[in-house]
């Protein structure tokens, strides 16, 4: 098997995805934007994950990759191969299948709630009630049509959502460990400028060991279900 991500920039990596797919058996390859633009082989891989990165799904005049980038990622969907988008990425997926993204009203950087909203069958990935999960991000997505809206936040309304049995897009981080976070921060810290759900530097390193744990679990569920009926 193989799963194949998308990287946009140097400190988005897939952090507590790689070992979880190196543990399932998956052959890991990558097409890292900010270096080439190299598409693989559609019919060679067996999960697409999309990383986030601080540009827009709009900058298609600044970095025109972005338009073969969503199109892939619609033939993907389309093809009925699994996709995970995380934050840009999920944005990416919203864009690439028709949706709007646009400015937030409010940033949400840190760690913050989400709520779960409750699944009607076992068809739809179901989130916790409330968990604490790490964000960094501005801008929000409409749901693509057809779409089940998985959790929402305070400060933000769509916060995941699942499209057919095979696309999740998560607006947030599960991926995120200790070096990570310390990786986002370095290159983003001049995005901290103090609004009511941005967290200070302190705030977000000194984050407990158990809530990595805990969204890595979580991260790892949700690939889980993606998975489901693979092979």
């Amino acid at each position: 098997m193989r799963a194949h991500y998308f990287q946009h920039v140097p400190f988005e990596g897939l952090g507590s995805i790689e070992p979880w797919l190196a543990a399932a058996g998956f052959e890991i390859t990558s097409t890292r934007f900010f270096e080439s633009a190299v598409l693989p082989d559609l019919n060679e891989i067996d999960l697409l994950v999309v990383m986030g990165g601080p540009m827009s799904v709009n900058d298609e005049a600044e970095l025109p990759w972005l338009v073969q980038e969503k199109r892939f990622i619609h033939q993907a969907i389309e093809a009925g191969r699994p996709v995970l988008g995380i934050c840009l990425g999920a944005q990416l997926i919203a864009s690439a299948m028709g949706a709007g993204v646009y400015r937030n009203p409010v940033k949400e950087i840190g760690w913050l709630p989400i709520q779960g909203l409750a699944a009607n069958d076992t068809a739809v990935f179901s989130f916790p009630a409330t968990e604490k999960v790490f964000h960094w991000h501005g801008e929000t997505f409409d749901l693509p049509a057809g779409a089940v809206r998985l959790a929402k936040s305070a400060g933000c309304e769509n916060q995941a959502f699942q499209l057919g049995r095979s696309v999740i897009g998560l607006q947030f981080h599960l991926e995120t460990t200790p070096e990570s976070a310390r990786e986002i921060v370095a290159n983003c810290r001049a995005e901290l400028i103090p609004a009511k759900y941005v967290q200070t530097e302190e705030e977000i390193l000194s984050a407990r060991p158990e809530w990595y744990q805990s969204i890595n679990q979580l991260m790892g569920n949700v690939l889980s279900f993606l998975l489901r009926n693979d092979g």
